[in-house]
């Protein structure tokens, strides 16, 4: 199982690390992953399941961009794991699936792991299952789902942020659908709560969950984490 947490523009640079040593030194089992703000990158000296990661980046080593973040800062701090096509950067910050593209083949050619978010808005969920597929594998246009170090995460659009989840039904029925062509974990994210882990956890071809708003909180996401150990 893999258990990722997205601070999304929240935590301090202090505030992190007290957040990454807290889990650090817990002991778990499971996968963890923690992608914090790029002003909160330390040297955290971490178990071997547990990455920081990155939740954007430019695709460039370095160069003259005004304002970006390129590979040439993520390994200054040994970060190989990044979040591509979260709804926040398509939706709110308008990328593109080309530029996605560009982000995907870049982080591809470093070998890193690379979190691939998809999911659908509430007007295409209302227009049924088929409607839905047919919206997320567009998203998947120019994307190699082969890559070894692909992780998928499923991420309804409606359900980030509001406190609406989908159904245990509907996002089986996504995970099945993508099974049945990615052989890559997959994981839920959307309002994933403490107390609806362990029923999300336990859908088949669920491995794992991407938590906003509810794991910001290191004691809840340490409560998440020992749910999928238990597991």
């Amino acid at each position: 199982m893999i258990i990722a947490s997205n601070f999304k523009t929240n935590h301090n640079r202090a505030t992190t690390k007290k957040f990454v040593n807290f889990i650090n030194t817990q002991h778990f089992f499971s996968e963890v992953r923690i992608f914090p703000p790029f002003s909160a990158f330390d040297n955290f000296d971490l178990t071997p399941n547990i990455k920081v990661g990155a939740q954007n980046f430019y695709p460039t080593q370095n160069g003259s961009f005004t304002g970006e973040i390129g590979f040439d800062q993520l390994e200054e701090f040994d970060i190989d794991s990044v979040l591509i096509g979260h709804s926040e950067r398509r939706h709110v910050l308008g990328e593109s699936q080309e530029e996605i593209c560009k982000k995907f083949d870049f982080a591809k050619s470093k070998e890193c792991e690379i979190v691939y978010c998809v999911g659908e808005p509430k007007e295409i969920r209302e227009l049924g299952s088929d409607a839905v597929m047919s919206y997320i594998w567009e998203q998947f246009d120019g994307i190699d789902i082969d890559y070894d170090e692909l992780i998928v995460a499923y991420e309804p659009v409606w359900a980030i942020g509001t406190g609406l989840s989908a159904t245990l039904e509907d996002i089986k029925e996504v995970l099945d659908n993508l099974r049945a062509n990615i052989k890559a974990p997959l994981l839920y994210g959307g309002s994933v709560k403490v107390e609806t882990t362990k029923d999300i956890l336990e859908i088949e071809n669920c491995d794992g969950v991407l938590v906003g708003t509810a794991s910001w909180d290191m004691k809840d996401f340490a409560k998440m984490i020992e749910i999928s150990d238990n597991l």
